[in-house]
């Protein structure tokens, strides 16, 4: 179940990036489960990964080989976290970098783990590895759908897209897939993404664009308030295309790429949410007129995070008081409640904090029962913005979660 068609999956190869997939049978033997990215050795490498304090391994040995050396494979694994398992989730980042490293003839810091799926179970490394030279020999730059699918867990659509733009004469590509259907509330980014693109660009300058283009995108998601301990997202960029590179944000491209990155991790981000688990709607809680950027996100997340009000639109049920009460609750430093307004799309249903005096149970209905819906939130305190896409909250979510192990 997810919100909307499904769009056909067109992916751009990006020169320098070679994917291959292969299946490791982890959890499942219906698709690949393991993916692996190959980077040319002229590729710059960013990241953002999870502020969750339990951090997967993976993540911490990611974290450790950025640091200490230039990122030449990804190894990407779903079906298994391996988080929660201490020393025992290390070693096995570790070995499993280390068998590809042997392959490859590549040094282990130089290859960056990640895992999904399912969280406190040993990672079955034997399995991991008895895959890997499967996933070398299909090494190809064209494979970005079969890695869009093999990074899937609880997810029912496959996620990607390419996006492209002129920059003083050279043609510039951008591609990025993405997974995420549940334990979605990114605190840095998103569950896994994986972007790339052929322009030259330093590392600090990629870095810079990541964090600017992932505070508007990735950053501004839920589907339930749960921080996944594997967060990832990285952005390569190989540096292939024959034009100067971006050394500075004084450089006038730097904000035309931005501006694209930044297209396409939204359309990343929002794909996300219209697959969350067991969605049905897709829900964009707007907030204008707050006093700080912090009492705008505050307001916006406790309306997105509660499930009386997500259940409200999965019934589509115009029951305004749980909207009302949720803003009450914000702890919002500046908030005159007699000064807030409410509208269900272009439907005004609080004016001036109580039941606008032309509203209909009618008019709220008729919103409800639309897929798509917009909240907007007048705060009159100030003129700070922000919006945060959601989804409801529905018998499926319960389902797909209690049955998440089976």
């Amino acid at each position: 179940m997810a919100v909307g068609k499904s769009a056909e999956l067109n992916l751009s190869a990006i020169p320098g990036i070679r994917i291959g997939t292969a299946s490791a049978g982890i959890r499942q033997n219906v698709r690949d489960d393991i993916v692996l990215f190959e980077l040319a050795d002229t590729t710059r490498v960013a990241a953002v990964f999870t502020k969750n304090k339990f951090c997967a391994a993976p993540v911490t040995l990611a974290r450790q080989h950025l640091a200490d050396a230039r990122p030449n494979y990804l190894l990407i694994n779903s079906g298994n976290a391996n988080a929660g398992l201490g020393t025992q989730g290390l070693l096995a980042a570790q070995q499993c970098c280390e068998a590809l490293a042997e392959r490859v003839n590549s040094k282990t810091a130089n290859i960056l783990p990640f895992s999904t799926g399912v969280i406190g179970e040993p990672l079955p490394v034997n399995k991991v590895i008895s895959a890997l030279q499967a996933a070398v020999d299909d090494l190809d730059t064209e494979h970005w759908p079969k890695a869009a699918t093999g990074i899937m867990t609880t997810d029912t659509r496959v996620k990607g897209c390419s996006r492209s733009l002129e920059l003083d004469g050279a043609t510039i590509t951008l591609t990025g897939i993405a997974k995420g259907s549940g334990m979605i509330r990114p605190d840095m980014a998103t569950m896994l993404s994986y972007v790339a693109t052929d322009m030259p660009i330093s590392q600090p300058v990629l870095q810079s664009m990541l964090n600017k283009a992932v505070n508007i995108s990735f950053n501004r998601i839920t589907v339930d308030g749960d921080t996944s301990t594997n967060d990832a997202l990285i952005l390569m960029a190989t540096g292939v295309v024959d034009t100067p590179e971006i050394e500075s944000e004084d450089d006038s491209r730097y904000a035309e790429f931005l501006n694209v990155l930044s297209e396409l991790c939204q359309f990343l981000a929002e794909a996300i949410v219209r697959d969350g688990e067991g969605a049905t709607k897709l829900i964009k809680v707007e907030i204008n007129g707050a006093a700080s950027a912090e009492d705008a996100e505050k307001v916006a997340y406790t309306v997105a995070h509660s499930p009386l009000v997500k259940t409200a639109f999965f019934a589509s049920d115009p029951n305004w008081g749980r909207i009302l009460a949720a803003i009450g609750r914000a702890k919002a430093e500046q908030l005159n409640v007699d000064q807030v307004s409410i509208y269900l799309a272009d439907v005004c249903i609080v004016k001036a904090g109580m039941r606008a005096a032309d509203y209909t149970e009618a008019q709220g209905q008729h919103v409800m029962q639309q897929d798509e819906i917009t909240v907007r939130v007048e705060l009159a305190q100030g003129v700070f913005s922000t919006t945060v896409l959601t989804c409801d909250l529905s018998y499926d979510y319960v389902k797909i979660n209690a049955e998440y192990r089976s």
